[in-house]
């Protein structure tokens, strides 16, 4: 990196983790390509974004020390695995995983309606996220709480970009994931049981997957998707406590939920950035960035862009969802979206259906999540 380089803003700033959505707002207007020490280049414009999104050769997806499969690798290796895991993420494959997540959710809901108040991020959203992951997966009940403390800590080191912390929770993870093929290959797992046993049977480059490969795989999978889900859950829920007529409008037309998601879930990102590196030196919004250099894709700010979605703090339901970066674009556009969206459209069918109303409790404001994370880190709700 080029010494001479200033920074032009600080990610963890008080004022930034303070309302995250307006510091990334005002970055995308004051200086959209942006460097700090902490995150080197950020970007915050949906243009550029979408510059990037779409340059996979320019820029690289292979940012991490560790082994990433596939999103931390590019073609022809990213091909060759991505078509592997397209397959676990088919319609069919969602149509028959439906009963088991909402019979997941319902049992959430029920408990949250027996206390009449409740902290949704702790007592339904990163149990949801877990218990579904563990159910998508093929995973016991017992996984439950190992799994969200390791989700936990994979956090916390990655907020304080602890490279050491974060390569031991990396092999804590493949020992699990060890275990787990162990246990199933003494069991004489087949392919048809679970998903764990059918990437055992996998085959790339006309080999079987490694253990480390099918522990990336996972692991990626398990951290992408719990610690977004639980978000994403607890900002649908936050939207919908704070607009009552939204919320009756869901109520009342459910069929509106997809694209209601979507839409609240382009205002508040439940996904704060992405990283990327360059392979050669380029040139974005007036500023030249060498090769081999991070590049960090600011989600939350490319939706909230006013140049793509006009009035974007406005809810609205006929906007172009080919704009929403929600999943991202390109050949990495996320591979579990589907499983995603099933996901949050059972939870709040299940939740609207089961329930009268959903509201704040005022003497009990919720609290930010802080960067990585996006969202609530506490959301006290009321259900009734």
């Amino acid at each position: 990196m080029n010494d001479q380089v200033k920074s032009d803003w600080d990610p963890r700033s008080e004022e930034v983790l303070r309302d995250p959505r307006a510091a990334y707002d005002e970055m995308r207007e004051r200086c959209p390509v942006a460097y700090s020490e902490f995150m080197q280049w950020s970007l915050f414009r949906h243009e550029d974004m979408t510059r990037v999104l779409h340059d996979h050769e320019t820029f690289s997806n292979a940012v991490s020390h560790h082994l990433t499969v596939p999103n931390g690798m590019d073609p022809p290796e990213h091909t060759a695995y991505r078509c592997i895991i397209e397959r676990y993420f088919t319609r069919q494959r969602m149509d028959a995983f439906e009963p088991a997540c909402r019979a997941i959710v319902a049992d959430l809901v029920q408990n949250a309606l027996a206390r009449g108040a409740v902290e949704l991020m702790a007592d339904v959203a990163l149990p949801f996220a877990v218990r579904v992951q563990c159910a998508f997966l093929g995973w016991s009940s017992t996984w439950h709480g190992p799994l969200a403390r390791w989700t936990q800590k994979n956090y916390e080191a990655t907020l304080v970009q602890d490279r050491q912390a974060l390569s031991e929770i990396a092999r804590e993870f493949e020992g699990f994931i060890d275990d787990l093929i162990d246990t199933r290959l003494q069991a004489g797992a087949k392919p048809e049981e679970d998903v764990t046993a059918a990437l055992m049977n996998e085959t790339v480059w006309g080999r079987p997957l490694s253990n480390e490969e099918i522990a990336s795989i996972l692991r990626n999978w398990t951290v992408g998707e719990i610690g977004s889900i639980a978000a994403a859950v607890g900002i649908l829920a936050h939207s919908l406590a704070q607009h009552v007529e939204l919320q009756q409008q869901c109520r009342a037309q459910p069929s509106l939920l997809p694209a209601a998601i979507d839409e609240i879930l382009r205002i508040h990102g439940p996904l704060v950035a992405n990283r990327r590196v360059t392979t050669r030196p380029v040139e974005i919004g007036g500023r030249k960035i060498e090769a081999g250099e991070r590049i960090s894709l600011m989600w939350i700010a490319a939706n909230r862009d006013g140049r793509v979605f006009a009035d974007p703090d406005r809810f609205r339901l006929d906007r172009d969802p080919a704009q929403n970066l929600l999943y991202g674009a390109g050949i990495h556009v996320c591979p579990g979206a589907p499983l995603a969206r099933m996901e949050l459209r059972v939870i709040l069918e299940e939740l609207l259906e089961r329930t009268t109303g959903i509201g704040p409790v005022s003497e009990q404001p919720p609290t930010h999540a802080v960067y990585p994370a996006s969202g609530f880190a506490t959301l006290p709700l009321w259900i009734r």
